[in-house]
């Protein structure tokens, strides 16, 4: 077993089970030609149209031929997505009346897409909740839907999935991956404004565990940021799969809401209000006193407990919740994703940075009725880098996303110094037993 516990007492059970980063994971992306001088981009597409109508029928048979053996079978329905990438060029260039071949609408396709490692850098700070589809799962068995950070080429961050499931035993098994990533589909392509909400979905016959989220607005394109995930249960007994995140553009962040009730489409909208202006928000599983509850960060230090009337809407005039109390925490604290529900009150996993940077987590426990009111909280790390886990892309780091309670246990997946994820699990009544 690897990730040592922070302190000789925690019953936290560590898995030897790691996912790593892998730059063999790979999706066919849109390339665009202005990456270097936006001004020149139009012009460039149609030179290089241009280019490619230029050829003979027997030499666009040959370049198609060599495409398609050199990534005909590391993409699901390649053909397929070099057509579909095609009509984007046809609407953007205005080449309604070329009477080109389907061989060389596929070339010119391809000629506008490239391979991109969407998890070469890193995977970490998972999220995980139950999943939609539970049939079939034996009694004392949950199936789940983790989120995990991935981050390639450009250090940009994306959201991808892993699918599994948690037996009773505190045990998990995760569904194994196909050779083939797919990118999310965006609906309506004219909505990519920063300020509005965008629509995609997974591709019919791809499922969730291959299933990629990329930027796509302004706001966005330089990471979509630690996801946590949670399964929310509306007042009239729907339930909805929400999740916060940071949407960073390169010079600013913002809290965006992600929004699904199957993982098949998702709706990707802005947070307004002062509260969305900073990252680290967590929703609660459902209101309180008729309102929305979140825990945030609004200082970079301290937590908050935040209300709202409003999903997307969220101010900062919230209540502090908790400071900084201990040497493990005294730099800064944070949520670990949203809280669980427990016979006791709210269990909220949360992260401490001490000295020398290092990240641990622990734990707090809040009033089921009036979580304002913190009733304990761990005051050692459960769970610290050490040894081998302490070394990575950002050293010294445990943290995650989100846990999910399974029976009287709960499966704690976690990124491990920005480079792995580990899986971890306790009993509820072991953890309430380490807070003071």
């Amino acid at each position: 077993m690897n990730g040592a516990v922070g302190n000789s007492a925690s019953p936290l059970r560590i898995f030897d089970t790691r996912l790593h980063a892998d730059p063999s994971r790979v999706v066919l992306r849109p390339f665009h030609l202005g990456w270097q001088s936006p001004n020149a981009a139009p012009h460039r597409a149609a030179r290089l149209v241009s280019d490619i109508a230029a050829l003979s029928e027997d030499q666009v048979d040959g370049e198609y031929a060599r495409v398609l053996h050199d990534f005909g079978e590391r993409h699901w329905q390649t053909a397929n997505m070099f057509e579909e990438r095609y009509q984007e060029v046809e609407g953007a260039l205005g080449l309604y009346n070329e009477s080109f071949s389907d061989a060389r609408k596929r070339l010119i396709g391809a000629y506008f897409c490239h391979e991109y490692t969407y998890a070469a850098a890193a995977l970490m700070n998972p999220s995980i909740v139950p999943h939609p589809d539970q049939s079939g799962t034996q009694h004392g068995s949950c199936r789940f839907v983790m989120s995990l950070r991935a981050v390639g080429e450009g250090h940009i961050s994306s959201i991808a999935f892993r699918e599994g499931i948690a037996h009773a035993d505190g045990t998990f098994d995760l569904w194994p991956q196909s050779a083939f990533a797919t990118a999310v589909e965006l609906d309506d392509s004219s909505m990519t404004d920063a300020d509005s909400a965008v629509t995609v979905h997974r591709h019919g016959e791809s499922n969730l565990s291959n299933t990629v989220i990329f930027p796509i607005t302004e706001q966005q394109r330089n990471g979509l940021e630690d996801l946590r995930l949670v399964r929310f249960a509306h007042d009239d007994g729907s339930l909805e799969w929400i999740g916060t995140y940071t949407a960073y553009s390169g010079s600013s962040i913002r809290s965006e809401l992600l929004r699904t009730r199957d993982f098949r489409q998702f709706v990707l909208e802005p947070i307004d209000g002062a509260a969305g202006r900073n990252k680290g928000m967590a929703l609660f599983p459902q209101k309180i006193d008729g309102c929305y509850v979140m825990i945030g960060r609004q200082d970079g230090k301290n937590l908050y407990l935040l209300r709202s009337d409003r999903l997307d809407h969220w101010e900062s005039d919230g209540v502090m919740l908790m400071e900084p109390k201990y040497p493990w925490e005294f730099i800064q604290i944070g949520n670990c994703g949203s809280p669980i529900l427990t016979d006791a009150g709210w269990l909220l996993i949360t992260h401490g940075v001490g000295a020398m940077r290092k990240y641990a987590l622990g734990a707090a426990l809040l009033d089921r009725d009036d979580p304002s009111k913190v009733l304990g909280r761990t005051p050692h790390p459960v769970l610290t880098a050490e040894d081998a886990d302490r070394s990575g892309y950002v050293p010294n780091v445990v943290y995650t996303c989100g846990v999910m309670k399974v029976g009287e246990q709960l499966l704690i997946p976690y990124g491990i110094s920005d480079s792995a994820v580990g899986f971890a699990t306790v009993s509820i009544a072991d953890l309430l037993g380490l807070l003071e």
